[in-house]
């Protein structure tokens, strides 16, 4: 891809909506597939009581949105002012108890996890019936839409693509501990295409001969993909 072409489409623009500051892709065709769109307010003259507590509203007790489900609560129950990622505000915005949770744990994933992902790892990448692996790096491109796969070839799988994952895991010994993750694999569709295209990735040793790289980038991934379902049935 030329750098022309990735630069238009991780173009973003500034755009306030009733919620607050948005820095969205510039084309909405470009948008990260971990996404959430703004929800629809609950109309005010259509609730007149807090949509947690139950207290009526009045000139003393005001209502307010959370600017993720879009309810309506009383300063009490949607007090907090918390980071939405995933909606793109800019700054933190107002969130009842039960969205703010959930937000705060997924800023977890942007801090950390996706950064992994964009590192990327070094993994031995089989594609299909294939019987002989590739050494590849996989990462996350930089629009989050495409895992990026480089080895002796390219390829590059569009995330709103893949159909399932399922990740592989290997245990320890009895009382030492859970099972870590191993591989991956992939169901994903190709465009003109039929049928579903398959690969596996197995953790590969980096430079350093260690396989924690890989296994980090799998456990971002389980978490990525946890967020991508869920955007799904939003």
């Amino acid at each position: 891809m030329s750098s022309g072409v990735a630069a238009h489409r991780d173009a973003k623009k500034l755009v306030r909506s009733p919620s607050g500051l948005r820095m969205v892709p510039e084309h909405r065709a470009f948008g990260s597939p971990f996404g959430l769109e703004e929800p629809q307010w609950v109309p005010d003259k259509e609730c007149s009581r807090c949509m947690q507590c139950d207290a009526k509203f009045d000139f003393i007790t005001r209502k307010h949105h959370c600017r993720r489900c879009g309810k309506c609560f009383c300063d009490r129950c949607c007090s907090q002012k918390v980071p939405l990622r995933r909606m793109c505000f800019v700054d933190p915005v107002r969130q009842c108890a039960e969205c703010a949770l959930v937000s705060l744990r997924e800023a977890e994933f942007y801090d950390k996890q996706l950064k992994v992902l964009l590192n990327g790892a070094t993994f031995l990448v089989t594609f299909g019936n294939s019987e002989k692996p590739e050494t590849m790096v996989c990462r996350l491109s930089n629009n989050q839409r495409c895992l990026i796969l480089d080895g002796h070839s390219h390829c590059e799988i569009e995330i709103a693509h893949i159909s399932t994952v399922q990740m592989l895991t290997e245990g320890f010994a009895p009382g030492a501990g859970s099972a870590r993750a191993a591989g991956m694999c992939l169901q994903y569709t190709v465009p003109g295409s039929e049928g579903a295209a398959q690969l596996k990735l197995m953790a590969g040793e980096d430079g350093n001969a260690s396989k924690r790289p890989a296994a980090a980038w799998l456990a971002a991934m389980h978490k990525a993909t946890k967020l991508l379902y869920e955007s799904r049935d939003q």
